[in-house]
């Protein structure tokens, strides 16, 4: 029987084309349907012509339909993929260019930050609308988030739907392969245990194949700085500033690509994942105006505008391609790391109870005690027929729980403005979160951001 899958939010074509690529490189659990869901008929239009010139290419056994209306296309999904980005790219920049003014660099404006929480405002009523369809058109469906902030959308889901969503992000895998790499160990004997936040979650227990990592990865840092210490400045390397989270497979890191984290995991014996682009946007207060590395984050190091300007370039690629303008590129059916890259190994576990261990995004209900019990964390869980089930943590560090916990208030606080539209409490999740800290300038920029974004906030301006 063919399994239907639908994207909604597929115009996001970079993770579209790499979920087409794996589904037609793992037919081992087709035959597929792939529905596509989009609101932007261009971005539907593209993402349909280039997985339907993909399928055709290889010859797999997957049909696709696609719908602007996701209602159409629901009833009898399998599985339900959200990928959404409400105000695409454009409200992406303003989350960046707007609280420059008032001195916030922000690398990555996703999760927290001025950046973030503006995002999740625009976000949550959009998921909330999604989560009720899916509930109501295709109860029995997987439903899988992928959109951000991670943890404010999928508490803000279940608490105002009930809707078992799960959030999947591809940041703790990689940054496990990456820690693996920097010992010289085979990825698949690394193992590991961690917690935290999406985008700050800490990996506290890593083995290599049972034995504990962290006395090689303090030796291999020795080694570092001792060389580090026998350089001259200018024959240290680059300053850090790029992202390395999605580095190819032969590529080894070091201390130098990412000094801030490795700077937590001297202080508190856990490296935080997903490095320094994200990380850094939680110590919001180490980094005043910016300062990094002699760089400002989200100008020269971390770019925005050049990370913008690239998907801009992509997605016309792209479209050049479903348009038949430009032959397939042969490589756009190689198997990437990128956010899709876990979601068919993990459908595989449900599909044959495997129970393999995968990072998700759940409450936390007494998986890690140290935390709140109703907050979303990121932690691994088994995948099993029955659903993902969180591991029990019981010996998360308290040391780290502190720093957690203080970030889950920020959230929670984004959250309960999301779902009321209270302009007071938006004003208090930016004054928490430690972005900005004047109330005079926390209510300015408050109002600049909600007038921005007026068109997708429904609940902060009831009547248009």
């Amino acid at each position: 029987m063919r399994k239907r899958m639908l994207i909604i939010g597929a115009g996001s074509t970079a993770f579209t084309t790499g979920l087409v690529t794996d589904l037609i490189m793992t037919p081992d659990l087709g035959p597929w349907e792939l529905r596509l869901v989009d609101i932007d008929p261009e971005a539907l239009e593209t993402a349909e012509g280039l997985s339907r010139q993909m399928v055709a290419a290889r010859g797999a056994d997957i049909t696709i339909r696609s719908a602007v209306d996701r209602c159409d296309l629901l009833p009898g999904a399998d599985v339900v993929v959200c990928t959404i980005a409400v105000g695409g790219r454009r409200g992406r920049e303003l989350d960046v260019l707007i609280p420059r003014k008032y001195g916030i660099y922000q690398p990555v404006a996703d999760t927290v930050m001025a950046g973030g929480i503006s995002r999740a405002m625009r976000m949550v009523p959009a998921l909330i609308d999604i989560a009720s369809d899916v509930q109501k058109l295709c109860p029995q469906a997987w439903f899988f988030n992928y959109a951000n902030p991670m943890a404010a959308n999928c508490w803000a889901i279940r608490r105002a739907t009930g809707a078992p969503v799960v959030g999947l992000c591809i940041g703790v895998f990689s940054v496990i392969r990456q820690l693996a790499q920097f010992i010289g160990a085979p990825v698949e004997e690394v193992t590991a245990l961690y917690a935290g936040v999406n985008h700050l979650t800490f990996i506290y227990d890593l083995r290599w194949n049972g034995q504990d990592c962290w006395p090689l990865v303090r030796e291999r840092l020795a080694r570092e700085d001792a060389q580090a210490a026998n350089l001259g400045e200018s024959e240290r390397g680059a300053i850090p500033g790029g992202d390395t989270t999605q580095a190819p497979a032969g590529w080894v890191p070091t201390r130098a690509d990412n000094p801030f984290s490795w700077s937590l995991f001297d202080a508190y014996g856990a490296y935080p994942a997903v490095n320094d682009r994200h990380v850094v946007e939680f110590f919001p207060e180490r980094f005043p105006h910016g300062q990094y590395c002699g760089k400002t984050l989200g100008v020269d190091a971390f770019s925005i505008e050049a990370g913008i300007a690239h998907g801009d370039e992509r997605y016309a690629q792209m479209r050049a391609w479903a348009r038949g303008e430009q032959p397939l590129d042969p490589r756009i059916f190689e198997r990437r790391v990128g956010e899709h890259s876990k979601l068919l190994d993990l459908i595989r576990s449900i599909e044959y109870d495997q129970r393999l261990i995968f990072s998700a995004n759940l409450p936390n209900r007494g998986a890690v005690p140290n935390l709140p019990s109703e907050a979303v964390l990121e932690l691994p869980a088994a995948a099993t027929a029955g659903g993902l089930r969180p591991l029990q943590l019981i010996d998360f560090p308290p040391t780290l729980a502190a720093i957690i916990t203080s970030k889950l208030a920020a959230i929670e606080l984004t959250v309960e403005a999301a779902l009321t539209g209270d302009r007071e409490l938006f004003l208090e999740a930016l004054l928490l979160d430690g972005s900005v800290t004047d109330p005079a300038t926390a209510r300015t920029l408050s109002d600049e951001l909600l007038e921005a974004h007026r068109a997708h906030l429904p609940a902060f301006f009831p009547g248009g």
